[in-house]
């Protein structure tokens, strides 16, 4: 994150309630907690894991400074010796989560948190806020690269970001996803992801002419030069400009141009005729990008029509999420403490079968198939089961339990790595490269018809019996 203290991002109600935790005797009472969502933007057939290393960064700095203090007593809702705690604070919970850059399904749990009920509660909304938003721009990130089809993706959102947290770590979610950089320069100096960016259309603007103002950038940047040719007209001017640039400034200087950019138009049929225009000029290696209004849909369709583009840039629509900004993540209360220490299983039902939770302290693995490296399933079990490799292994759907299927051959991994034990971090933070790197790792993993854009087949998460039996004994047990 950064030197805000954020501690007090909060809902009112972890407060309230921690102060009646606290008055009730219950203060140390441990409970534990899964943040997980419940759908998948864009009827996709995944979502990719981000946030993390900003909910550590949260959990690190969480303390409650003077000032929280006095602002919370003026409130006079708030007992003393609990004010007494939170000044004295000292975070002692577990904490377990998926690595950032793994492909994620719903249901399953991305962070378990387990410890003091006042401290698990009070991470409900930075660790929601983080996951929601980077999960989000990562899926959606991840759809437009795609649909790119290898060519570069450039983020160019942060002006439409709802904010500067948004435009920083949007871009940050976006890399790990997938693109090869971002407009914003703070993100490079900050956290490595390299700033890109050449000109706008203001360059141009300022200049008595288009070839006044492409020699002039041309002349300061021979060896990067990329220009943009859409402020007048594509093919009248700003082509045949970039090329007597390219002629008198560029290649004289010992360069070759690096391309054009165009920003509005038909960009499919201008890219076709740009990419004409450059080639009978001796400018085969030129690229051209297009900019403005993309996502993956409209990239998709400018490829299939056949547009001549080498990279995108893409905005609004990605560090938005425009299509589906909701992501959806939720934080529920699955086990609680008995006085004996023994974790009980809580449930929260509802008429909406897909606010029902899953109950009980739990684990998510991921099956893969040993002859092809593919993942075959999720399954959610109890913490303490495993799932024996040297035997076959029935999957069944939860909510339609005649859907079976047996598999063997595969190994299976526990998606969930430890990152807190007692309030002590013993995760291995790893840097956003290497987050990217293992992203691309994992989504080669899934099958092509997860990863479609259209009707998506759809991933199992399945339970083990043990767990389907709990819940639907827990649902019978509190049947009205």
């Amino acid at each position: 994150m950064d030197k805000r203290n954020l501690t007090l991002l909060m809902d009112f109600y972890e407060l309230t309630m921690g102060n009646g935790y606290f008055l009730k005797g219950l203060k140390d009472r441990v409970a534990v907690f899964d943040a997980y969502f419940r759908t998948l933007p864009d009827q996709g057939g995944f979502a990719i894991m981000a946030g993390l290393d900003q909910v550590i960064d949260y959990m690190e700095k969480l303390h409650f400074t003077p000032e929280d203090i006095a602002y919370l007593r003026q409130r006079n809702l708030f007992d003393e010796a609990f004010l007494d705690y939170l000044a004295n604070f000292d975070f002692a919970c577990d904490v377990w989560a998926v690595p950032e850059g793994t492909p994620v399904f719903p249901g399953e749990p991305l962070v378990t948190v387990r410890g003091p009920v006042i401290q698990a509660q009070m991470l409900e909304t930075m660790t929601l806020l983080l996951l929601n938003h980077q999960c989000l721009i990562a899926t959606k990130a991840n759809r437009i690269v795609r649909a790119a089809q290898g060519r570069a993706v450039m983020e160019f959102g942060s002006r439409r970001a709802q904010g500067a947290d948004a435009a920083n770590y949007g871009a940050r979610a976006a890399y790990i996803a997938g693109a090869v950089g971002s407009a914003n320069t703070w993100t490079d100096r900050e956290m490595g992801i390299p700033a890109l960016g050449t000109m706008a259309h203001s360059w141009v603007q300022l200049f008595r002419s288009e070839y006044e103002a492409f020699k002039a950038y041309a002349e300061v940047y021979p060896q990067d030069c990329t220009l943009l040719i859409d402020t007048y007209d594509v093919l009248q001017s700003g082509v045949p400009n970039a090329i007597k640039v390219f002629d008198e400034v560029v290649v004289p200087a010992g360069y070759r141009p690096k391309g054009v950019r165009i920003d509005s138009g038909d960009i499919a049929y201008l890219s076709k005729r740009t990419r004409q225009m450059l080639d009978e000029a001796g400018y085969q290696d030129c690229s051209i990008v297009a900019s403005g209004g993309l996502d993956e849909y409209l990239i998709r369709d400018l490829l299939l029509q056949g547009a001549k583009l080498d990279s995108f840039g893409v905005g609004e629509r990605l560090i938005t999420a425009k299509s589906d900004p909701v992501f959806g993540g939720v934080y529920k209360m699955v086990a609680v403490a008995d006085e004996a220490g023994t974790l009980e299983p809580r449930i929260k039902i509802s008429e909406n079968v897909d606010k029902i939770t899953t109950p009980g302290f739990k684990c998510t693995w991921r099956l893969f198939d040993r002859d092809t490296g593919k993942a075959i399933a999720d399954v959610i079990s109890l913490a303490d089961e495993t799932i024996p490799e040297d035997e076959p292994f029935t999957l069944f759907d939860p909510k339609a339990i005649w859907k079976r299927k047996e598999v063997d051959n595969f190994r299976a991994e526990r998606l969930q790595v430890p990152i807190y034990e007692k309030g002590q971090l013993v995760y291995d933070r790893p840097s956003v490269e290497a987050i990217r790197t293992y992203c691309q790792e994992k989504l080669d993993t899934l099958w092509e018809e997860v990863t479609r854009f259209e009707n998506p087949h759809k991933y199992y998460v399945d339970f083990t019996y043990k767990l389907w039996q709990l819940r639907e004994d827990m649902l019978m047990r509190h049947r009205v």
